[in-house]
C-alpha cells in the first residue's frame, strides 16, 4: 500500500468512536533499512475552553483494523503490549 493511497483520510479511534485527525501532513516513523512505515504521527487540534492545544496522535501500523474508502478505524489498545 503507498501512502498517497490512504492520505487525507480521517483517523476514527473504534473503541471511542472518536475523530482523532486527518492523514495527509503527517511524520513517518519509517525502518531505514526496509523502507517499511511502523507509525503515523498525526498532528491534531483540539479546543479546551478558549484555549487551543496542539498535540500529537501517533498511530502505529499494528492498531490500524481497516483501511476503507474515506477513514481508517484503529484500535488504541490493539498490538502495543
Amino acid at each position: 500500500m503507498r501512502l498517497s493511497e490512504i492520505s487525507n483520510k480521517e483517523i476514527i479511534d473504534f473503541e471511542k468512536g472518536e475523530r482523532l485527525g486527518v492523514l495527509g501532513q503527517t511524520d513517518l516513523v519509517i525502518n531505514e533499512q526496509t523502507g517499511e512505515i511502523h507509525a503515523f504521527v498525526v498532528p491534531t487540534t483540539r479546543w479546551f475552553q478558549f484555549n487551543k492545544k496542539d498535540q500529537n496522535v501517533t498511530v502505529y501500523w499494528q492498531q490500524i483494523k481497516k483501511v476503507g474508502q474515506d477513514m481508517i478505524i484503529i484500535e488504541t489498545d490493539r498490538g502495543l503490549q
